[in-house]
């Protein structure tokens, strides 16, 4: 896979949606010293990622990834982190009941701070100023002096993502993440009124719970129940950083992205002789690749050779994001494909890309319903196809932010205002986020159905 391959052969392709550093002495510096820096991130812990989403690719598990559209320097905090673990944790075990397989848990966390963009610049006020890129990269503030790329903020970067990765970590084999806690999370939302109609799943959860605690597993009889596996995951898109990062692992001698467990080359930066395919076309890691509706067969052929020329059952997933109402209209062809190809991958859906819209009172939102419709329309062309829908893939949050509308509160255009703090893309908050994660386990459920039907 690596054979004849750089950490720094990148820089001979072509690049997109990076940023030009004015002070080239300054980038030099920071790269030297973050190559010095211990990894974020372990070979070992990549690899057993990697095993896992072979079992997602041959339907033996499934794929939760979520967490922030972009990281923020200024809202770093312990509870916020906490707060996206804990709604992640509620989503598994709904999801875990829906597909009766394990639910591996990716987090996008601690790493995901640069963001690609549609325009290089945008206007405010008559002012235009380049467009901004992620606390990595630039800051937010709409000033000249905010917009300038700081190749020193990629030293805050790697601080949070360490900081980060310890507290999920001590989250995830600390006790916080006991099975039992999550189920009485997962309770107190289905007591609300408005989500009644989930209660029938909780309560059966809650079954389950306590029909195990009789026959004596429970958290001290059974390790697996008090602590989880938790992944973290970036867009690979600051290719100095990622070069900075990536490590030779000692038991294999091949590179690994040491910035993060799984990372994943976007719709905007899949170019097959572009810089992001080549830099992660080396590294061991499971990648990612966005596909969206330009994405072409001949394309998606290329890419699958270059990325996963080996055929490595979990090393590549991708991550289709068309828009609720055109799933069908691309999603076949790009099976075909890989039918034709033979390869092994990972099928996994991201409703949330494609369906960003402006609101009437002029915030940038995404409607529950058309998230919601482009999951099932995902479920049902795989169903049609007869292959594996593997994973979901979510911007989200464990806070309550109204940025996206719809959901059992019914977050409308005139509430986007109250609570609207993200730096780019709009999420789910943790009652829409747990809402999803019921109604894609009613989808698990009804597959399941299906082929109990058809075993018959």
């Amino acid at each position: 896979m690596s054979k004849g391959w750089t950490k720094s052969d990148w820089r001979s392709k072509p690049r997109v949606q990076m940023p030009d550093y004015p002070d080239q002495a300054a980038l030099k510096a920071v790269e030297a010293q973050i190559a010095k820096y211990p990894p974020l991130v372990f070979a070992g812990e990549a690899r057993r990622l990697k095993a896992h989403l072979s079992d997602v690719a041959n339907g033996r598990a499934f794929l939760l990834q979520g967490g922030d559209c972009a990281e923020s320097f200024a809202e770093f905090s312990a509870d916020n982190i906490r707060d996206t673990f804990k709604v992640m944790l509620q989503m598994a075990i709904v999801l875990t009941w829906g597909a009766k397989v394990p639910v591996i848990k990716v987090g996008r966390m601690a790493g995901q701070f640069a963001k690609p963009r549609s325009a290089p610049t945008e206007v405010a006020g008559g002012v235009e100023l380049p467009s901004y890129r992620g606390d990595i990269i630039n800051g937010f503030d709409f000033t000249p002096e905010a917009r300038v790329p700081d190749p020193n903020r990629m030293l805050q970067a790697y601080t949070q993502a360490a900081a980060s990765l310890n507290l999920l970590r001590a989250f995830s084999t600390g006790g916080y993440a006991d099975i039992h806690r999550v189920q009485s999370w997962i309770s107190g939302f289905t007591d609300e009124e408005e989500a009644e109609r989930y209660r029938d799943i909780a309560t059966r959860i809650s079954d389950a719970m306590d029909f195990m605690s009789a026959a004596g597993v429970t958290s001290e009889t059974a390790h697996e129940l008090a602590s989880v596996e938790f992944y973290t995951s970036h867009e690979a898109l600051l290719l100095e950083y990622e070069e900075a990062l990536c490590r030779v692992d000692s038991t294999t001698g091949l590179p690994v992205a040491g910035s993060g467990h799984m990372i994943w080359i976007g719709d905007r930066t899949r170019q097959p002789d572009g810089a992001h395919v080549e830099f992660c076309r080396g590294v061991q890691n499971p990648i990612g690749l966005k596909c969206g509706p330009s994405t072409t067969a001949e394309d998606l052929k290329v890419l699958l050779n270059r990325l996963n020329p080996e055929n490595e059952p979990g090393r590549l997933t991708l991550i289709a994001r068309f828009g609720a109402g055109k799933v069908g209209d691309h999603l076949p062809r790009l099976i075909k494909v890989v039918h034709e190809e033979g390869a092994n991958v990972v099928w996994s859906c991201d409703p949330m890309h494609g369906n960003t819209i402006k609101s009437s009172t002029g915030y940038k939102t995404r409607p529950f319903d058309s998230v919601l419709r482009e999951v099932r329309e995902f479920f049902a062309v795989h169903k049609a196809e007869g292959t594996i829908p593997g994973g979901v893939h979510f911007e989200m949050t464990g806070k309550d932010v109204t940025e996206c509308t719809g959901g059992v509160r019914a977050v409308s255009d005139e509430d986007l205002s109250d609570r609207y703090h993200t730096a780019c893309d709009p999420r789910l908050n943790a009652s829409q986020s747990l809402e999803l994660a019921f109604l894609v386990a009613e989808e698990l459920l009804d597959r399941r159905a299906v082929k109990r039907a058809a075993a018959v």
